[in-house]
């Protein structure tokens, strides 16, 4: 007898083993057609496997998130029959789900083209239409192995050897192509219909170097059409916004090889840079930040205290000078950590709160670099207080309102809120632990904000909340963070003066709002397409002649507009003004004033905003109405 438990709290028995498939035809005939795999006490399992004692049970459909990866998993099996009937040589690696999609690293004799990527997607098609069966087989190491000599799989061969041979290795059959996984997959190719292939890229083996370099085919899968031209609609959009290409369409920034992973600003980036880090200016004195300046590089030995020399080593830039070794920064915490220990603190100066525009330094591997998303040298808005266990509450419900109002001030309404608790291993002891958890989840509480928790995603050295922003494609981006240290304090010997006259180590709190500000500003970007906001646009309001007579009345405007802090350009070529305003149209400038011979005469301006190609007519003095109102909306 075996005693069946669903999600519902209802129970079927069973007088013998039954696979998971007849399950669900037992539940319904129409759940049976719907189902891809089974969820037994939490493990995942194909619909062919048998379940032989009590136990719970979900049965997984294509509608479960479980279900879409199961899909996807499949979908790289899929291509590996594809291009094994289109590439009978070819050799198969590996084929895991990533975000979105998944891949398959394979060695072909030739490298492919996108006509040969076409050519594999219309094979894939072919075999999705005829509607076979996913035949799953439980082997042993050795059996495998002959399948896959006699296939000349030569990276199966490799990881089938890797496998213990007490342990049973899962094969699926696709007709005639073998593969192997720990599944589960689909039953049948008929889930399989919504799917693209991407892309192909190179990959070495086992992601290293010396190894050979095999084509990565890159692919996504969806449950539903629709799911599938959005998602390849935002890629489309995302393509667009790229801000790789509008940083130099925009003349913001540029790359170049003597350089690898560092950006060159030019002053369109540059107005853009400064107004964003002094806009974060203001947000630290109203929180009582004290801003501060640390050396570039540090000696050794202060990276050894820290940690950094064992755990980082590999990620520093290291420089030797007069037989000393020293290392740029690739964090700013070790360095406010002196400034904290500079003089003797008391317990009233905390928490004191301390904040760097800090310029790091990272060895990023070369394949990892991506435009401001993922440099060798950044600034963070890196902040750190130092206060006592009671005054974390507060310290953390302050800091996430003020990144809150951040966040809104440049255009993000949709945070998302992470708790990350402790892992299995850890300093410091479970009493520690325990109220510093219960202080973060209810300085989220006291913020009114739903939040997940990540059960052992913290650091060993503390938890951690990461906040996350929804930008205008719905893509998530991991920017804020507040950490709790006990580590790094008591490894750089920081201490205080308690009420008692005693010492003690302060609790630290590492925090940033932004992250790297060339990361967030290449967010911004993406997120407004280039068309940033009126108080972030590197140049605000252009001015055009219609002719040369406005020369005098253009420089006037441009004047006034300029000592009221607006940043202004003028176009007194001789061209035709509709030539001109597409010109600063182009640009994104978020005011275009277009001036005549009518408008000289009676002072005024023919304004057109962005985005509409209407032009209307104002007085001077309505115009900084306009602009004035549109700055502090700051939209």
């Amino acid at each position: 007898m075996i005693e069946i438990t669903f999600p519902d709290g209802n129970k079927k028995i069973f007088n013998k083993k039954v696979s998971i498939i007849d399950v669900a035809r037992e539940i319904s005939p129409s759940l049976a057609k719907q189902a891809i795999a089974g969820k037994v006490d939490n493990t995942l399992f194909d619909l062919s496997v048998v379940i032989g004692q009590n136990c719970h049970l979900r049965i997984i459909t294509k509608d479960d998130p479980e279900g879409l990866e199961i899909i996807r998993h499949s979908c790289a099996h899929l291509i590996g029959h594809a291009v094994k009937q289109l590439y009978p040589s070819a050799k198969m690696a590996i084929g895991p789900v990533i975000e979105n999609g998944f891949f398959y690293d394979i060695e072909f004799e030739e490298n492919l083209s996108e006509f040969d990527l076409k050519n594999i997607e219309s094979k894939v098609n072919t075999l999705v239409k005829q509607n076979y069966d996913v035949v799953r087989e439980v082997v042993d190491p050795q059996k495998a192995l002959d399948v896959f000599k006699k296939r000349n799989e030569d990276y199966k061969i490799e990881i089938v050897k890797g496998i213990p041979s007490g342990e049973t290795i899962a094969l699926y059959h696709h007709q005639e192509y073998v593969d192997m996984c720990r599944g589960p997959h689909v039953p049948n190719t008929k889930f399989l219909r919504h799917f693209k292939l991407m892309k192909i890229a190179g990959a070495y083996w086992r992601g290293d170097a010396k190894n050979k370099m095999l084509q990565r085919i890159y692919g996504t899968a969806w449950t539903t059409k629709q799911d599938l031209d959005d998602y390849l609609f935002q890629i489309e959009e995302a393509e667009k916004r790229d801000h790789r290409k509008l940083g130099k369409t925009l003349e913001l920034f540029h790359y170049q090889d003597s350089a690898p992973g560092m950006a060159f600003w030019h002053p369109n980036g540059t107005v853009l840079w400064t107004t964003v880090e002094s806009y974060l200016r203001t947000v630290y004195k109203k929180s009582s930040f004290s801003e501060v300046r640390c050396p570039l590089m540090l000696d050794k030995s202060l990276w050894e205290k820290s940690g950094h020399w064992e755990h980082y080593r590999e990620h520093m830039f290291l420089t030797a000078s007069e037989n000393r070794e020293y290392a740029i920064k690739p964090m700013n915490c070790p360095g406010h950590v002196q400034i904290f220990n500079s003089k003797l603190r008391s317990y009233r100066d905390l928490p004191l709160r301390l904040g760097e525009f800090g310029s790091c330094h990272r060895n990023e591997p070369s394949g990892a670099l991506h435009g401001l998303f993922r440099l060798r040298n950044f600034t963070q808005d890196d902040g750190h207080i130092f206060c006592t266990e009671g005054q974390v509450q507060k310290e953390v419900f302050e800091f996430t309102k003020q990144l809150q109002k951040v966040y809104e001030d440049f255009g993000f309404s949709k945070i998302i809120y992470k708790l990350s608790t402790r892992p299995e291993k850890r300093v410091g002891d479970d009493k520690t632990w325990d109220k510093s958890e219960k202080a973060l989840k209810n300085a989220l509480n006291d913020s009114g904000v739903e939040w997940e928790t990540l059960e052992g995603e913290g650091a060993f050295y503390g938890p951690k909340i990461e906040y996350s922003l929804k930008d205008s494609l719905s893509r998530v981006w991991q920017c804020g963070t507040i950490q709790i240290d006990f580590n790094m304090p008591k490894q750089l010997g920081a201490e205080y003066v308690t009420e008692n006259n005693q010492r003690n180590t302060p609790v630290m709190l590492h925090r940033a709002i932004v992250g790297s500000l060339e990361r967030f500003i290449g967010i911004l970007i993406e997120n407004y397409a280039g068309a940033l906001p009126l108080w972030l646009a590197p140049v605000q309001v252009g001015i055009a002649s219609i002719s040369q007579e406005q020369t005098e009345y253009v420089n006037k405007l441009a004047s006034i507009l300029a000592s009221k802090g607006f940043r202004v350009d003028e176009d007194l070529r001789n061209e035709k003004i509709s030539y001109k305003i597409r010109e600063f149209s182009l640009r994104k400038i978020p005011y275009v004033l277009a001036v005549g011979k009518s408008e000289q005469i009676s002072e005024s301006v023919s304004v057109r905003k962005r985005g509409s190609k209407a032009l209307t007519t104002m007085a001077f003095n309505e115009l900084f109405e306009v602009l004035e109102r549109d700055l502090d909306s700051k939209k």
